[in-house]
């Protein structure tokens, strides 16, 4: 490879690097869907972020997560890592209906717990998930994505609630 072949390749390599690390660098939210929020969960900083955006991006992958609504990304704007919760309510459908039923429950501490509810918002939770279960659990066989949308709304709608609905 001669001298101006690799400082062009270099050059190529760091203008397409420049939007990744602007991005991981502008909040926490960068690479919060996609496979790269899983591999890389739980670290903090630049390089962990794009680390994340670069995973994602691999042949396509956050692409086709963001526009089908899959790998933890919404069609919403908002960059969420949702996906343990999705893998909560999947494992436990008939016991979190159940417990929203009764507006109490282990199950629903639970998931109250994942949300990071605090203890002082328990209660008014479990009274509002009880309150809006139809809402929630709109058919017997509603999916994840049914339930999580109706827990989103029910959490939406209740003013001091509301900023958990987005953890969903």
């Amino acid at each position: 490879m001669t001298n101006k072949a690799f400082r062009t390749a270099v050059l190529a390599v760091s203008i397409s690097a420049v939007p990744l690390i602007a991005s991981a660098a502008g909040g926490d939210n960068v690479g919060a869907c996609g496979p790269g929020s899983r591999l890389f969960e739980g670290q903090s900083g630049i390089a962990p972020q794009v680390l994340a955006v670069t995973t994602n991006n691999f042949a396509g992958i956050n692409t086709f997560a963001m526009s089908s609504g899959t790998s933890g990304c919404s069609q919403d704007g908002m960059v969420k890592s949702s996906w343990k919760t999705a893998a909560f309510i999947e494992g436990n459908k008939d016991r979190l209906a159940r417990d929203m039923s009764r507006g109490a429950g282990e199950t629903l501490d639970a998931l109250a717990q994942l949300l990071g509810i605090p203890e002082q918002d328990k209660a008014r939770f479990a009274e509002v998930t009880r309150r809006n279960v139809g809402r929630i659990f709109p058919s017997e066989r509603a999916s994840t994505d049914e339930i999580r949308s109706g827990l989103r709304a029910a959490l939406g709608a209740d003013d001091m609630l509301s900023t958990y609905g987005a953890r969903v």
